[in-house]
C-alpha cells in the first residue's frame, strides 16, 4: 500500500497499513467501559497534554507530586480522567501506587473505576503509537475520526484479581467463557497481562505493537529477519526508545 510523505508516495507494508486502520477504527467505537465519544475526547486530551505548561513543569521538576496546579486541558472529560491521561502522555515512568490509588478514591467523588483506568492506559497507547508513527514519517497527525456509535460491553472479567501489578490483571488460567482471550494469538507474558483486566485494550494494543514492532514468535527468530531492517537495528531504537521514556519493563 502506498502511503504520502511530503508530497511523495511512498509503500507501506500491507499488514502495517491495515493494523493502523484497524487502530483508528477501535480508537473511534465503543470500548468495554467508554464510547467512542469518550475514547476520542481521552486521544484529544493524550494530544492536549503535550502543550500543557503544568505538565511541563512537573516532567522538570525532581519529582512531579511537588507541583500542584491545573492542567490545560480541553474540557471534555472529568478532572480526574485529566489528570490520569496526562501523567500517563508525559511522564508515565514515575507514577506510583498511591497516585493510582488517588485516581481510585478520588476526595470529591469522581473517582475513576480500576476499568476505566486501564481504558485509559489502552486508549493513550495507542494514539501515543500512531501519533508518533506519523512524527517519524514526517507527516501531520491524523486528524480524529467521527465516533461511532455504540454502547461499551462493560464487562468485567470475573476472574480477574489483584496479585501482579497495581490494578487487576486476569491470569490466563482464570479467562472465562464470556470473557475476550488475547492470550492464544499474543502471548501470556506479564506484558501481555497488563491491560487485561479490560480484555478487548489488549488485543487493540498488540494488534498495532506487533506490526510496529515484532511478533512474539518473531522476536527470538534470529535465523530470519521479518522486517526491512534488522533484528539488531529494531532492538537499537527499542532500547534507545525505551531509555528516553524511562521503561524500565
Amino acid at each position: 500500500m502506498d502511503i504520502e510523505v511530503a508530497g511523495e508516495k511512498l509503500p507501506m507494508r500491507d499488514s502495517l497499513a491495515h493494523a493502523v486502520e484497524v487502530a483508528w477504527k477501535r480508537l473511534a467505537s465503543a470500548g468495554t467501559w467508554w464510547t467512542g465519544a469518550e475514547r476520542l475526547a481521552i486521544a484529544a486530551e493524550a494530544r492536549q497534554s503535550q502543550a500543557c505548561g503544568l505538565c511541563q513543569q512537573r516532567k522538570a521538576a525532581l519529582s512531579p507530586y511537588t507541583v500542584d496546579g491545573e492542567h490545560d486541558t480541553i474540557g471534555e472529560t472529568t478532572p480526574v480522567a485529566v489528570e490520569a491521561i496526562h501523567r500517563l502522555a508525559t511522564d508515565a515512568g514515575r507514577i506510583t501506587e498511591s497516585w493510582i490509588s488517588s485516581l481510585l478514591t478520588d476526595a470529591n467523588g469522581a473517582a475513576l473505576a480500576e476499568t476505566e483506568y486501564v481504558e485509559i492506559i489502552g486508549v493513550v497507547t495507542m494514539v501515543t503509537a500512531l501519533d508518533k508513527l506519523d512524527l517519524a514519517l514526517g507527516r501531520p497527525l491524523h486528524a480524529l475520526p467521527e465516533p461511532i456509535a455504540g454502547a461499551p460491553a462493560r464487562r468485567r472479567p470475573v476472574g480477574a484479581r489483584k496479585n501482579l501489578a497495581w490494578v487487576s490483571t486476569l491470569a490466563p488460567e482464570d479467562v472465562s467463557a464470556g470473557d475476550p482471550n488475547p492470550y492464544p494469538v499474543h502471548g501470556d507474558k506479564n506484558i501481555h497481562r497488563g491491560l487485561s483486566l479490560v480484555p478487548q485494550e489488549v488485543f487493540n494494543f498488540f494488534d498495532l505493537d506487533v506490526e510496529l514492532y515484532l511478533k512474539d514468535h518473531e522476536i527470538r527468530d534470529f535465523a530470519n529477519e521479518y522486517r526491512a531492517i534488522s533484528h539488531a537495528q529494531i532492538e537499537l531504537i527499542a532500547g534507545r526508545t525505551s531509555a528516553l521514556n524511562g521503561c524500565y519493563y
